[in-house]
């Protein structure tokens, strides 16, 4: 019996080397969870274009805001005319002219468009916090499929090795006649089954690897061992749904965005209604002319009003296209609403559910698992049996169960905390 132990635990020792040394281009030493999490904000392709959203929104607030900036134009003309005196010979009449010119009230035109400017720029911001959200999740996420990978990967090998045993011990038992040839060929058919799914164990450790390091923007750097993280904040208590709900509403940062953008579009209808009205301009000019003219300044200064008397369809059909945005807008935020809420509740019951009839369920079944991994050890000592391995991967196999709660109680938490937008102590206070 013990020389069975024996083999098994050299058969898990070389699987496990085995997909270590397949694993290439790995890092060294122990990763933690929060190592992992501090990787959220790194260049990672989707935050790379969240920021770059929120660039070009700031860039359209500079634009705006530039607007009624002083503008400085030159003007060289070369040109011949013929004066209106007796004379009626062509003569040239060329000019220079710098004229600065400034905006002094456009009637809304550019204070709407400076404050859509900044409502879309808070609208992107937002946005780029949700984004920051969803990578902490998602490599929160590949970090615990990690875990689980290695575990599901030890009970199956345990598993495996037990079949193994089993198959070649009934080697022996066929040539001693106490199994037939088929008994024996069922045996085999066990083991090879077990194996492949152990192999297929140790590819998933791979991937999950792979899907972690990409997660963390670094698909060179396939993590090695990973801390198993105490989470202690699944302890946390929730207050009640109900007063959960207002904090999402008024703070969820997807919602947010969507609130200003709208606000963003409202603004951007009132500055193309205001292109109907006048602008106020104040004008200085310096010029020189090669013939002169009585009616002709070298300097000059003054205020100019424009108002535009007909502009065809060109307003009306920019600002009925702005109006169906902001339809397709307030459409999308109550629909989001709709998501966001039935997804706080969502997360609010697996978090009961979790902390109390699995965690519960989970324990129960690692006490079993444990009982019967202390009897099988007692029968093995006595040589009476030997099912030890098997209540070993059932043991192991308990432990993955209750750890997978805690990971799926963690991973609950962070999303309400995201849907929220602030830590749940913070929403709980009144």
């Amino acid at each position: 019996m013990r020389s069975v132990l024996r083999k098994q635990q050299l058969s898990f020792i070389c699987c496990l080397l085995f997909f270590f040394a397949s694993c290439s281009s790995v890092l060294a030493g122990p990763f933690t969870l929060e190592a992992a999490l501090a990787t959220a904000e790194s260049a990672h392709p989707e935050l790379m274009y969240a920021q770059a959203e929120r660039d070009s929104a700031l860039a359209d607030r500079d634009i705006a805001n530039s607007r009624r900036d002083t503008t400085v134009n030159f003007e060289g003309i070369l040109r011949s005319g013929r004066p209106s005196s007796d004379n009626h010979d062509l003569a040239s009449d060329n000019s220079l002219r710098l004229t600065a010119r400034k905006t002094l009230y456009d009637f809304g035109r550019s204070s709407n468009s400076e404050q859509a400017a900044i409502y879309e720029l808070k609208a992107r911001e937002a946005e780029l916090i949700s984004v920051l959200d969803d990578r902490r999740i998602e490599i929160m996420a590949r970090y615990f499929d990690v875990l689980l990978a290695d575990m599901q990967y030890m009970v199956d090998n345990e598993l495996m090795s037990v079949y193994y045993v089993r198959f070649d011990q009934g080697k022996d038992r066929l040539d001693s006649g106490q199994i037939s040839i088929i008994e024996l060929t069922e045996l085999e058919s066990r083991y090879r089954d077990m194996l492949m799914k152990r192999n297929a164990s140790a590819q998933r450790q791979r991937l999950t690897r792979a899907l972690l390091a990409n997660a963390m923007n670094r698909p060179n750097d396939l993590p090695g061992d990973l801390e198993d993280p105490m989470l202690s904040g699944n302890q946390r208590n929730l207050p009640e749904y109900e007063a959960l709900l207002p904090k999402l509403l008024n703070n969820n940062p997807r919602l947010l965005a969507q609130q200003e953008m709208l606000a963003a579009s409202q603004k951007r209808m009132e500055s193309l209604r205001a292109e109907k009205g006048p602008v106020l301009d104040a004008e200085v000019q310096a010029a020189d002319y090669s013939r002169t003219a009585v009616t002709r300044d070298n300097l000059s200064a003054g205020l100019v009003l424009s108002w535009p008397l007909y502009q065809g369809n060109r307003s009306d059909s920019r600002i009925a296209r702005e109006m169906a945005q902001f339809n397709k807008l307030q459409a999308s935020t109550e629909k989001l609403k709709l998501e966001l809420t039935q997804a706080l509740l969502e997360s609010y019951l697996d978090i009961i559910q979790l902390q109390s009839t699995a965690r519960s369920a989970a324990s129960k079944h690692v006490d079993f698992s444990d009982l019967q991994l202390e009897r099988s050890r007692g029968l093995y000592e006595m040589e009476l049996t030997s099912n030890l391995g098997t209540a070993m991967a059932g043991t192991a196999e308990a432990s993955m169960r209750a750890r997978q709660i805690e990971y799926q109680l963690a991973l609950s938490f962070a999303r309400l905390e995201a849907l929220m937008g602030m830590p749940l102590s913070q929403a709980m206070q009144k």
